[in-house]
C-alpha cells in the first residue's frame, strides 16, 4: 500500500514539474514576442522585467524547492529580494540625480 502512495506522490511531483516547465516555455515565447514588438523603452523594460521576475520566481519556488522550505529560509529570501530592490532604487535615484532628471531615450 505504501508503494502505491509513493508512486502517486512521484507522479504528482512530475506533473508539477512539467507544468512549471510548460509555463517557463510559454513565458520564454512571450518574452521573444515582446522583443519583436515596437514598444518604447520604458514599457518594454517593465514588461521584460515582469516576465523575468515571474520566471525567476517559478524556478526558485519549484526547481530550488523554496516553496516547501521552512519560514526562516523564506524570510531570508524575501529579505534579500527587499535589499536588492532597495539597491536598485538607490542606484536609479543616483543615476537620475547625476543626469539632472533627464531620462536618455525616453
Amino acid at each position: 500500500m505504501s508503494d502505491l502512495t509513493h508512486v502517486e506522490d512521484i507522479q504528482k511531483q512530475v506533473r508539477i514539474y512539467l507544468s512549471v516547465f510548460a509555463a517557463l516555455a510559454v513565458l520564454t515565447v512571450v518574452t521573444v514576442g515582446v522583443g519583436y514588438m515596437d514598444l518604447p523603452i520604458l514599457p518594454a523594460l517593465i514588461v521584460g522585467l515582469t516576465i523575468a521576475t515571474i520566471k525567476g520566481s517559478l524556478v526558485a519556488a519549484y526547481f530550488m524547492h523554496l516553496i516547501s522550505e521552512k519560514r526562516l529560509i523564506q524570510s531570508l529570501v524575501v529579505l534579500s529580494l527587499g535589499l536588492l530592490v532597495t539597491m536598485f532604487a538607490i542606484f536609479t535615484i543616483y543615476y537620475f540625480d547625476q543626469r539632472g532628471g533627464e531620462v536618455a531615450g525616453l
